[in-house]
């Protein structure tokens, strides 16, 4: 199922996003959803563009990269979107907690 256009560009650094993906399991399908906050969005909108998801589990940070034009990904909800982030990649909050993360990009993970 392709992403609309509409949520396409919505998916930049700092979103807060839902994404819900089919995973098999031997000969099971389900679907599986992994939440958290996009800090990086690569290749524009080519085919092989993907966006990077990190989220804290069990205290331990967790990141995916997803496909933009994967057939896996079944949905994709936008939780909150920032105003003004101040760069394109996010890579220095995975050496930030929490609440510095809340501080610097105004959403939380």
């Amino acid at each position: 199922m392709p992403i609309n256009k509409e949520i396409f560009n919505k998916i930049k650094a700092g979103a807060n996003v839902k994404v819900f993906e089919k995973v098999k399991e031997g000969d099971k399908e389900r679907i599986a959803q992994f939440s958290g906050m996009v800090i990086a969005r690569k290749h524009g909108s080519e085919i092989g563009a993907c966006f990077t998801v990190r989220t804290t589990l069990a205290g331990v940070g967790v990141e995916r990269v997803f496909p933009l034009h994967s057939t896996k990904i079944q949905k994709l909800e936008i939780i909150s979107s920032p105003k003004k982030v101040s760069r394109s990649k996010l890579y220095y909050i995975r050496d930030l907690s929490r609440k510095q993360t809340r501080q610097k990009v105004g959403s939380a993970e």
